[in-house]
């Protein structure tokens, strides 16, 4: 029964529901940190390796950031509910390329002086925001296990990891001042909008769930 039941669902919602999806995710996630090693070691990253790999771990980290939010709706609107099994891991590949970002900018623009991060993190404010973005992807990945969820319980849980939403907003702005000295916005235009656009929708979803929600409530009284 429950085969027959998987041989009638859409094509996306098998592939989703298959034993081999988040293993081949988790491959597919990786592909992007192969691509910038191999660039580093094959001095294919232009004049500046250090800054290329920096800024390209950052995109990824977007990229990243970006799949996560559109989970959600793409659930709602196609139906797949089989997504929400892959949002977790999206969620700690923001995280793994949010920290390689991190790191890669601490070794190769700091030299590991934590003294001199600090510093810099203190007087430039889109290093600021970058770390606080980071630190609430640090509070998000580790409480995104089960056991978080028990421990936490549901609604806290939740409420936590809306600060998904800050990350969103923090990391834009991190974006935006890091390409102020250089006067190019268009990329930083359209991340903007596209997350701000997912941003809306949920605003918007959560307003109408909790409408029908009451009208339904209403109804029952």
């Amino acid at each position: 029964m429950a085969a027959a039941s998987r041989a009638v669902q859409p094509w996306p919602q098998r592939a989703l529901l298959h034993p081999a999806c988040k293993p081949l995710l988790g491959v597919l996630g990786l592909v992007p940190l192969a691509w910038l090693v191999w660039g580093a070691v094959a001095n294919q990253l232009g004049a500046n390796p250090a800054e290329a790999l920096i800024r390209g771990l950052g995109d990824w980290t977007l990229r990243a950031l970006v799949l996560v939010l559109l989970v959600t709706p793409l659930r709602v609107v196609s139906g797949w509910t089989a997504l929400a099994r892959v949002r977790r891991l999206i969620g700690l590949f923001v995280f793994f390329y949010g920290s390689l970002h991190l790191l890669a900018y601490a070794w190769l623009d700091m030299g590991w002086d934590i003294a001199e991060v600090l510093r810099d993190t203190a007087k430039r404010p889109f290093i600021l925001v970058g770390m606080l973005a980071w630190l609430l992807l640090l509070a998000l990945a580790a409480t995104s296990f089960n056991r978080a969820i028990r421990t936490l319980g549901a609604a806290r849980w939740q409420a936590l990891h809306r600060a998904v939403y800050a990350v969103a907003v923090l990391a834009v702005l991190h974006f935006f001042w890091m390409r102020a000295g250089k006067n190019d916005f268009a990329e930083v235009a359209v991340y903007a909008l596209v997350l701000g656009a997912l941003l809306a929708w949920r605003v918007v979803h959560r307003r109408a769930r909790g409408g029908s929600q009451g009208s339904s409530v209403s109804s029952r009284t």
